[in-house]
């Protein structure tokens, strides 16, 4: 996810993208992503094994995956 007004970035995976975006924008009431609300949807991937989206999700937070998200974000302003 993506706060565009702090230009900050969320990375995490679950198994249900409807409540955790609700959570990150108005159930939660501490943490992180209460810091910087309104979140968007910058990009979603689905995997069959939770292993698997583990993984990619360790791949993101890496440095090579916030060069990726860096063009996921500029293809998502134009």
């Amino acid at each position: 996810m993506y706060s565009p007004t702090f230009n900050k970035i969320y990375i995490g995976y679950t198994p249900d993208m409807t409540n955790r975006f609700l959570s990150h924008n108005e159930l939660g009431t501490k943490g992180y992503t209460v810091k910087y609300r309104p979140w968007v949807i910058l990009r979603t991937e689905e995997y069959l094994t939770k292993p698997d989206a583990m993984k990619r999700e360790q791949q993101l937070k890496g440095g090579k995956g916030r060069d990726l998200i860096e063009d996921f974000k500029k293809c998502s302003d134009g």
